[in-house]
Parts: C-alpha cells; structure tokens; sequence
C-alpha cells in the first residue's frame, strides 16, 4: 500500500508560529530584565575617588597603599591631596566634588554631617598626645595663659584641640596664645622656648619626635588621669595607654604608664559607595592596618565600632559574615556579574509564571485564527446558497468553494491543532452538499451553528 504523502514543512510552520507567538514575550521579559540588572544592581565603576591628606602625610601613604590593594581587582583609586580631615569631610559633603571617601578623624563632623554619612569602619587610633615645658601639668586647665601650640588651620589635631581647651576653659585670648603650628615645627617651637606646650596628633606624634621631646631637659608629657571623663564627655574618645618603656626600652622612656585620649580615624563614605567596592574597602583596610603597632596589637583594626558616623549596612554585613560566597572563590569581576544576576531571579520569576500561562494560550489562538478565518469565507457561501436563483450563481459560489478548499490544501497546521482542519473539511462538505443538491434541505442546521456546536 502506497504510504500517503505527509508534509516535510510542517515543522517549519510550527516554528514561525512559536517565534510570533513567544518572541514578544521573550522580548518583553529581556528588557524588563535588562531594566532591573542596570537600575536596581548597577555594575560598581570601574574608578572611585578618594580624599586623603598632604601628600608627606600618613593618611596619603595609606590611600595609596588602599589603591594599589584595588588595582588588584581593577579598580582605580584616584588619591586627591587634602589639608586634612576637615577638608576631607567637606569634599565628601559637597556632591559637587565627586569624592567617594575619606579618612576622617573622629570629633570633626557634626550630628548632622555625620548622618548624611557612612562609616565602614574605625581603623586606627589617633591620639592626642600633649607636651609642655616643666612637670606637674595634669589638667588642660592648667595651660590658660600659656602659648599653645594646636596644629594648622584645617587640621583634625586643631579641632579637637579647641574642642578639649574649650572644655577646660582655655580660650584664645588676654595672655592664653594659641598657635597654628604642629609636627616638627610645633616641636622646635617647644625646645627654644617659643611655646609653653604642644598638642600632637597622627603623623605629628611619631615614635621618633616624642622620644626626641623626652629626651629634652625640662619637657614632660602629660598623663590624662582623668582620660575616662573625656570618653564620657566626648563619646568619639578612647582611653589608651602608653605602657613604661614603649617609646625606649632601654632608657625606659616613658618610666611610668601614660594615659592617653584618642579619637579614632575612621574610613568614611558616602552611602552611594557600591556595595561591592565596600567590600573591596574593607579587605584593603584589613591588609593595611590589621598588623600590631605601637598602640595596638594585632588584628584590632579595622572594626566596625560606630562613633560619630553610622556604619553602613554593607559594613556591618561584611564584618559579621564577611564575603560572600561569589567572591570568596571567583574573580571579584566574575562573581560581581554572577551575584547581580541573583537579583533577576524574582522579578524573573514574577514574569514568567504570567508567561507560562499566556504563551500557549496565544499559540492556540494564532494557530486556530487561520481556520477562523476560512470560516468567514465559508458562511458567506452558505449564506449564498439560501439565495440561489439560477443555475449561474450556483456555479460561481462552487467555484468560490473550490477556491476555499485549494486555499486550505496549503494550509500549514501543527498536529496537536489539526482536528479543527478536518472539522472544517466536513463544513466545506456539508456546503458543497448544498450546493449539489440544487435545493435547501429541510430542518437542517446551518452551517454557522455547526461549526459552534463542532468541538475545537
């Protein structure tokens, strides 16, 4: 037996309506998806910017130690030259500077600077060490009418030393001098009698100036017995102690313990920081000061201990579970793209299921609108045939029949719709029945009605 001749293009036809059917779907849910990868989890840039501090100071020689941690993975840590910590907390204030961060010293910024922004960390100690010309000074009092030295204009060693004077009651004023000198020059000041004492700060009190003020005849250092009441009076201060014999073992320098009180100096930025790059800070502010030094021992710093500003949400996660799985074992570049993918997981998921309904329902009614459309045709033949005067009309709407059943020979269909193609082969019978017969058949149901009684 001879086998029928099947189609070989049906296939064909199944994929057109598929791509017609799912392609605006699929294109939808793409720049949806597009839309939420770029708006909701932007890609981190590639270039940040941080404010440091005068380019001989220890804030820019960590901010270039921070950079070439980066530069590691990429990233580019632009290093601008500062006066200080209150400069950098101005630029970081200010949107039109664009500066991401900051080293800021703690008692710099107000209640309301602090909270406009983020910390992700504290990273190291910053005391204020004070030296004098004689012995016995035990309160900051003691210094009204004396020349004080109290760091340059801008500086964190300024604010802070005007904040604790102020406390004491030491004003500028009648015969209390306050100058705008620090580090080595506030020191040579000190040891030729153009000052009655100095207050030092970061990389103006270095291990090698104070063991130099020490070991001047007639200068002493004074001990902070009541460092406890400033950490309460001043919430961004710590009590921290010299210990005997830190600054020299060997001549025991200083002989006895000394009572410091120290802000801390804390990595600031701006809540916009991407939350990667915070990451990124972090692990570069662990490799940078995480080793002991002379007030701290190993692996204190950097820690997330909120004084003034918040700590951010991204810092807090970091130092309770650390890095993410992602960017524990792929390239930061690589899990950055992974873990922002994560985020189109829901709202995906959200179209999809819509789609997964849709989708077919759109396919059945593209594929079973071709036979719908024979159908008008079809009608409007029967509707013909009620109509018959002569024998030409006849004829015409037979060859108009032919036309319709030519027409649905080439008719592509997929196979699980072609049930509805010979229900219309039995339509196209019933009229061509009609038309044959020359004559309407009594009580029979017109076309019309059959084909919505017929099954889809």
């Amino acid at each position: 037996m001879k086998r029928p001749h099947l189609p070989d293009d049906h296939a064909k036809g199944v994929l057109h309506d598929v791509i017609w059917t799912a392609g605006p779907v699929v294109l939808i849910i793409a720049i949806i998806s597009a839309l939420v990868y770029w708006l909701v989890d932007p890609a981190p840039p590639r270039t940040i910017t941080m404010s440091a501090g005068q380019p001989d100071s220890s804030f820019y020689v960590i901010s270039k130690q921070y950079a070439a941690i980066l530069a590691r993975n990429g990233i580019t840590l632009k290093v601008l030259p500062s006066d200080g910590s209150v400069q950098n907390l101005d630029r970081l204030l200010d949107p039109q500077q664009h500066v991401d961060l900051a080293l800021v010293q703690g008692g710099i910024a107000t209640k309301e600077q602090a909270s406009k922004l983020v910390s992700l960390g504290s990273v190291s100690y910053v005391p204020l060490v004070v030296f004098y010309r004689g012995k016995g000074l035990e309160l900051l009092s003691q210094l009204e009418g004396k020349r004080i030295a109290i760091g340059r204009e801008g500086s964190g060693t300024r604010t802070l030393s005007l904040k604790l004077l102020a406390a004491n009651g030491v004003y500028p004023g009648a015969d209390t001098q306050l100058l705008p000198t620090d580090g080595l020059q506030a020191a040579t000041q000190l040891v030729s009698n153009e000052a009655d004492a100095v207050l030092l700060s970061g990389d103006s009190a270095t291990r090698d100036l104070m063991l130099r003020l020490l070991r001047v005849p007639g200068i002493s250092v004074m001990n902070f017995k009541e460092a406890r009441a400033y950490t309460r009076l001043f919430p961004y201060l710590d009590d921290i102690e010299l210990p005997p014999g830190i600054l020299d073992l060997g001549r025991l320098i200083p002989p006895e313990t000394v009572h410091l009180v120290s802000p801390m100096l804390e990595l600031v930025a701006r809540p916009s920081l991407h939350p990667a790059l915070s990451d990124l800070l972090i692990e570069a502010a662990q490799e940078v000061h995480g080793t002991a030094s002379l007030l701290q021992p190993a692996g204190q710093f950097p820690r997330a201990v909120a004084h003034e500003f918040p700590i951010s949400e991204d810092a807090s996660r970091y130092y309770r579970s650390g890095k993410s799985f992602l960017y524990r074992t792929l390239p930061f570049w690589l899990a950055n793209i992974a873990d922002r993918a994560l985020v189109l997981l829901l709202p995906v998921a959200v179209l999809i299921l819509p789609a997964l309904r849709i989708v077919p329902w759109l396919y059945r009614w593209r594929v079973r609108s071709r036979i719908y459309r024979y159908y008008g045709a079809l009608i409007a033949v029967e509707r013909g045939a009620m109509k018959i005067v002569d024998e030409t009309e006849r004829r015409a709407l037979l060859v108009e029949l032919d036309y319709i059943e030519e027409s649905l020979n080439t008719l592509k269909m997929p196979l699980a719709h072609v049930d509805a193609l010979y229900v219309l082969r039995e339509h196209i019978g019933f009229v061509r029945a009609r038309l044959s017969e020359g004559r309407r058949r009594a009580g029979t149901t017109p076309l019309h009605d059959r084909a919505a009684e017929s099954p889809r």
